[in-house]
C-alpha cells in the first residue's frame, strides 16, 4: 500500500496541472530543412524541403500575448525543426525573444554547429541545448544517415560542454543498433564532462513505421530500463527515460518523477505551417488551431481539451489495463488520427520478463 501512496498523490498533481494548463514549454517548428537524412526522422525533413520556412516576425506577433498572462521568463521557446541551424537568422531570432524576456534553447543533431554559431547563439541569450548522439560511430552515422554525423557531433559537443552558463543534455535513440553499446556510450559522455542524458524508444512513426531494426525487443526494453537503474544508482550522471511511456515497477527508478505526459497541458508548439498544436512530435490531426486564423493564447486557454481529458485513450489494449490510471494512455504521439494508440504498451512488454 505505502507504495501506492506517492503513485496516487501524483495522479492527483497530474489531474490539477491539467485543469490549470500553465504554459511552461513552447516548441518552433522553425524550419523543415535538414542537412541529415535520418533512418527515423519524424517529420521525413529533406535538405530541399519545399515548405518555407516560418517568418520570425509571424511568430513573434503570435506569442507577444503571452506576456499578458505569464511572466515570459516563465515560458522557454525551444526551437525545433528540421534542423534549426539551417536558418541564417537563428541567433537574431533567439536575440529578439530574449529581449521580450522568453528563455530560449535550440534542439540539433550538431552536424553544423562550430565556434562561430556557438558563440553567436551564446551572445544572443541562448539558455538550453539538446544534441542528439545516437551510439558510437556506426551505429550513429547508421542511423544518421552520414558517415561524418558522429564526428561532428563529437565536436559540436565539445563545444556545448565549454559553456558554463549553457544548461544542455543529449538524447539517444536507443535501438537495436545500439543498445548493447550503452556502457561505451556512457563512458564516452562522462569523459566528454556531459551531465545530463536522456534516453527515448523510436516510435513507429514517420521514416520509423516500416524499419524493425529501431524498435526494442521486451528483452531489449528490459536491459533499457535496467541499464538505466544502475546508472542512476552510481550517479555518475544524470540519466533518465524520456517522458514516453508509464514503465510499470521502473517508475521512479528511471526518471525522477513518475511518468507525465505533459503535451497540451504545459507544452504547446507552433508548427512551420502556423498550427498549433502540443509535443511537436504527436500526430497532426491533433492540431488545435493556426496561428493564421486564430488568436494562439485564445487556442491555449480554450482548446486542447482532448489532451486535457485523456478518457478516450481508455480503448483498445488499455481498456481493461489495470495501470491506466498511472498511465492515462501513455504518450500523446503514440495515438494516430484514429486515435487508435500505435505502438505495443511498453509495460505490458516489460511484464514479460519480470
Amino acid at each position: 500500500m505505502l507504495n501506492k501512496i506517492p503513485q496516487y498523490f501524483h495522479n492527483r498533481f497530474r489531474a490539477n496541472e491539467a485543469k490549470l494548463h500553465e504554459l511552461t514549454y513552447l516548441f518552433w517548428e522553425c524550419t523543415q530543412r535538414c542537412n541529415l537524412n535520418c533512418l527515423h526522422c519524424g517529420s521525413d525533413c529533406i535538405a530541399d524541403s519545399k515548405v518555407k520556412d516560418m517568418p520570425f516576425e509571424d511568430f513573434i506577433e503570435a506569442i507577444l500575448p503571452l506576456k499578458d498572462k505569464f511572466k515570459p521568463n516563465s515560458i522557454t521557446v525551444v526551437i525545433t525543426g528540421g534542423e534549426p541551424l539551417l536558418r541564417k537568422d537563428l541567433p537574431q531570432c533567439g536575440k529578439t525573444l530574449r529581449e521580450h524576456g522568453f528563455r530560449w534553447g535550440i534542439v540539433t543533431n550538431g552536424f553544423s554547429y562550430n565556434p562561430d554559431i556557438h558563440a553567436r547563439l551564446l551572445a544572443a541569450g541562448m539558455g538550453a541545448i539538446t544534441l542528439s548522439l545516437d551510439g558510437l560511430e556506426n551505429s550513429h552515422n547508421w542511423l544518421r544517415n552520414n558517415n561524418n554525423s558522429f564526428n561532428k557531433a563529437l565536436q559540436a559537443l565539445d563545444l556545448i560542454t565549454s559553456s558554463n552558463r549553457l544548461f544542455y543534455d543529449v538524447v539517444t535513440c536507443v535501438n537495436s543498433k545500439n543498445i548493447s553499446e550503452l556502457p561505451q556510450l556512457l563512458d564516452l559522455l562522462i569523459s566528454k564532462n556531459v551531465k545530463a542524458w536522456r534516453l527515448f524508444t523510436i516510435s513507429p512513426i514517420g521514416r520509423a513505421v516500416n524499419n524493425d531494426d529501431l524498435q526494442l525487443t521486451s528483452l531489449h526494453l528490459k536491459q533499457l530500463m535496467d541499464f538505466i537503474t544502475q546508472s542512476r544508482l552510481d550517479k555518475k550522471i544524470d540519466i533518465k527515460f524520456s517522458c514516453e511511456a508509464y514503465v510499470g515497477k521502473y517508475e521512479k527508478k528511471v526518471r525522477d518523477s513518475y511518468f507525465f505526459c505533459r503535451a497540451g497541458i504545459n507544452i504547446a508548439s507552433i508548427l512551420i505551417d502556423g498550427s498549433i498544436s502540443a509535443c511537436p512530435n504527436i500526430n497532426r490531426k491533433f492540431v488545435q488551431g493556426n496561428i493564421y486564423n486564430d488568436r494562439f493564447l485564445d487556442v491555449w486557454e480554450n482548446r486542447f481539451d482532448i489532451m486535457r481529458n485523456r478518457n478516450w485513450t481508455k480503448t483498445g489494449i488499455c481498456l481493461n489495463c489495470k495501470d491506466y490510471k498511472n498511465c492515462n494512455g501513455g504518450a500523446m504521439h503514440l495515438w494516430d488520427e484514429k486515435q487508435d494508440c500505435i505502438m505495443t504498451c511498453i509495460n505490458d512488454k516489460l511484464k514479460k520478463n519480470y
